[in-house]
């Protein structure tokens, strides 16, 4: 019996709207990202999205809220191509950035070195956004305070839109939170969240920054996070009230 040979190929175009289910390409040589799975040879949406395919990486970007990349943002991305140069990383946007070897670190890198042991694929880092060109090509750098690779803890994703009422003017939210939890907290720009701690605590984290993105539009939310934690922790928290 001659095995069916499965051209590859892309079923709908970059930047298409996808629904659930919807196969998006074809071929073993295409890479499921952010919101698409593999079923057998071929790549399915899993959710309603746009259409993100970036060197054979086939990708979703969610319909309300994407991530557009600006200046000086910090971003926490996933490193998901190798380059000769450097590095391309997924930034919960329909753009990706580019991490080179003179941002990526003070260290001096040999001409044809192997990039992995300084950056794997799917390892996470803290950037910030250098550049964003006009044809949105964005460069990152890893020179800065708090920039970093992350080597434990859990990615959780946000909608960008709401990561301003996470954070909380001056950062009182995120720093209430952190207080309460114990747990080390990074809050992209990008809406990826970065948790470390205990895992009971951060399971409270996960459900207290879900329960911002679902009361932002109200007024008071400090007061009723508060509450939330307290009930949680069973501690008094003091809230730095700025809102």
């Amino acid at each position: 019996m001659i095995a069916k040979t499965v051209v590859e190929q892309m079923k709908v175009k970059d930047k298409d709207i996808a629904v659930p289910g919807e196969v998006l390409a074809e071929g073993m040589g295409f890479v499921p990202g952010f919101g698409t799975w593999r079923d057998g040879d071929v790549v399915r949406a899993q959710r309603l999205g746009l259409v993100s395919v970036d060197n054979k990486v086939v990708r979703l970007i969610p319909l309300s809220g994407a991530y557009i990349p600006k200046l000086n943002d910090r971003v926490i991305g996933k490193v998901v191509d190798v380059l000769l140069t450097g590095w391309r990383l997924e930034i919960n946007s329909p753009y990706s950035a580019v991490l080179t070897m003179k941002d990526a670190t003070s260290e001096f890198i040999a001409r044809g070195a192997d990039l992995t042991q300084f950056y794997k694929l799917d390892d996470f880092v803290v950037t910030k956004i250098t550049n964003v060109t006009s044809q949105k090509l964005i460069d990152v750098t890893m020179k800065g305070p708090g920039l970093r690779k992350l080597q434990s803890g859990r990615i959780i994703v946000v909608n960008p839109q709401k990561v301003p009422r996470i954070i909380g003017k001056e950062g009182s939210m995120v720093m209430m939170i952190k207080e309460a939890t114990g747990c080390n907290i990074i809050v992209g720009q990008n809406g990826w969240v970065w948790l470390e701690g205990e895992p009971e605590q951060e399971a409270l984290v996960a459900s207290t920054i879900r329960k911002i993105e679902e009361l932002s539009h109200t007024s008071g939310l400090t007061d009723v996070i508060k509450e939330h934690l307290e009930k949680a922790t069973k501690k008094k928290i003091v809230a730095k009230q700025v809102e």
